[in-house]
């Protein structure tokens, strides 16, 4: 399985690149998105993974269909994603990450997302959120312009209490 890449790990810092059209169904996305769905399925408290984060620094993330308690289709794929629209009304959230393991701390976010993307097999799509899921994407699209939310939080600690999710 693929290594989740830690925090100092320039490849973390740089603005992902987006993934061509020609380029979506290719054998090297497909792998990609494959091994992410593994670390997700593989990692108790991960919900949601960004290329980067596997050293892919590509525009895509991954959003774990143990997230979705009725979601039968499996984990969803986020392809070049684009945030449309986010609240004014913001909120405090909680926040761990798997490139920052054991570390959690409080970042504002909006508390409602609308993004737009292409799923693995090139289709364009809009998804809008709320509440854990909109944080979720706002926390991915950071990844993806090289942004951890420990720069972004405040009351950062260390913890290691088990059954916490991470994004």
């Amino acid at each position: 399985m693929v290594e989740v890449l830690q925090k100092g790990n320039k490849i973390l810092e740089e603005t992902a690149k987006e993934i061509s059209p020609n380029e979506i169904s290719s054998p090297k996305i497909k792998g990609i998105i494959s091994n992410m769905k593994d670390i997700l399925k593989n990692t108790d408290d991960a919900i949601a993974l960004a290329g980067p984060q596997i050293g892919e620094p590509l525009r895509i993330f991954v959003v774990s269909n143990r997230f979705f308690e009725k979601n039968k289709q499996g984990d969803l794929i986020f392809i070049n994603p684009k945030i449309v629209k986010l609240s004014k009304e913001k909120q405090w959230m909680e926040e761990g990450c798997l490139s920052v393991r054991n570390v959690y701390g409080e970042v504002e976010r909006s508390k409602k997302a609308l993004i737009k993307a292409e799923d693995e097999h090139g289709k364009k799509f809009t998804f809008g959120s709320s509440g854990l899921l909109a944080q979720v994407f706002q926390h991915e699209i950071d990844h993806l312009n090289g942004i951890l939310f420990t720069s972004k939080a405040k009351n950062i600690r260390e913890d290691k209490i088990d059954g916490r999710k991470t994004i």
